[in-house]
């Protein structure tokens, strides 16, 4: 293979190492065109949110003002992150959100909906729940969506317990799924790819 052809596809994608596996991890602009045909599964760390750790003791997931809630610039970043999807024409399908205000708001302002499925609740303070929900999170992660592109808005602990990765409080994973509980890691869309330019 001749020089020039190889820097070209190192343009396009770096190879990494996750979780284990080789994974090619597209740069933005080949990232976004992934996602405009679809078929691709998200996962999505709730914005940012107030100052603080964890939530509150005794918060109750009924009631947000108990939970440790998005702050405004996280509110801001959600609603960017829809401006972009809908500047580039991303199609969504299924948006799946944790039962945790942060994430659910995270959701409805990016997407406009938000599907609540526990599997994707934090267990900071369960860590029985990891054992008992990843794996279905992760064979849902393998399956290829019906239609448009599948949306899991989770927390980090999620994220990195089916990815390998930790992402910033905005930050999404891009997955390719290949069936049977199997997928690669395509890449990583930071906050910064939803600002205004």
């Amino acid at each position: 293979m001749s020089s020039a052809p190889a820097a070209a596809i190192t343009g396009a994608f770096a190879v990494v190492l996750v979780a284990g596996a080789l994974t090619p991890v597209f740069a933005d602009e080949t990232l976004w065109a992934l996602l405009a045909g679809g078929g691709q599964v998200v996962m999505m760390r709730h914005a940012s949110t107030v100052s603080g750790a964890g939530d509150p003791p005794r918060f109750d997931l009924r009631d947000c003002a108990t939970q440790r809630t998005l702050s405004e610039i996280g509110r801001i970043e959600s609603r960017r992150v829809g401006v972009a999807f809908r500047a580039r024409r991303i199609p969504i399908g299924r948006v799946l959100s944790s039962e945790w205000c942060r994430c659910s708001e995270t959701a409805r302002l990016a997407f406009g909906r938000a599907e609540l499925w526990p599997a994707l609740d934090s267990y900071v303070n369960d860590p029985a729940h990891d054992a008992a929900h990843t794996p279905a999170v992760r064979a849902l992660a393998g399956e290829r969506p019906a239609r448009g592109n599948l949306i899991m808005v989770t927390h980090q602990l999620n994220v990195r317990a089916v990815t390998g990765l930790a992402p910033q409080p905005g930050e999404m994973v891009v997955l390719t799924p290949h069936g049977e509980g199997r997928f690669t890691v395509a890449g990583r869309l930071s906050p910064a790819a939803f600002t205004p330019r």
